[in-house]
């Protein structure tokens, strides 16, 4: 599937990108493309050139935008629609009211699991046995034979 994405080609703390037309299994840093859609330099923020004519073709063939591309897109008014939330899915923000509500049940239910897990609970498939006491014997003592 083709996609279009930013590949940087910049040097360190000089960051400039393309707008590339590149195959999706193609990692954003292999450098392989099919067709350059544009540039980006992020020092010069109104310095961007993009090709829209080829941009708008190649959507319409298939290709798909990456979020920050579609967002920079939406930004610069090349396309209509809403941006994309491009942030780490794994950590959803929570407002401070809702980490109050969240923390007080939390605490009930906590006081609750230690009281459970201090009062042993006997299983009833199995019998409680007492322990059994064996006494060690001595080894037995070989008697010496005299000449």
């Amino acid at each position: 599937m083709l996609m279009i994405r930013l590949q940087r080609v910049g040097r360190k703390h000089e960051p400039v990108f393309r707008l590339v037309l590149t195959d999706s299994k193609n990692g954003p840093k292999s450098g392989k493309f099919l067709e350059i859609l544009g540039s980006y330099d992020t020092r010069r923020k109104d310095d961007a050139i993009f090709k829209l004519e080829k941009i708008k073709h190649w959507i319409s063939k298939g290709a798909k935008l990456s979020d920050t591309v579609h967002n920079f897109l939406v930004d610069k008014k090349f396309i209509d629609g809403k941006k994309i939330n491009v942030l780490s899915k794994k950590t959803p923000i929570i407002k401070e009211k809702d980490e109050v509500a969240t923390k007080e049940p939390k605490a009930e239910a906590t006081e609750a699991e230690i009281v459970k897990e201090s009062a042993p609970t006997p299983t009833e498939s199995e019998p409680i046995q007492p322990e059994k006491i064996i006494e060690e014997t001595p080894e037995e003592v070989v008697d010496e034979k005299t000449d």
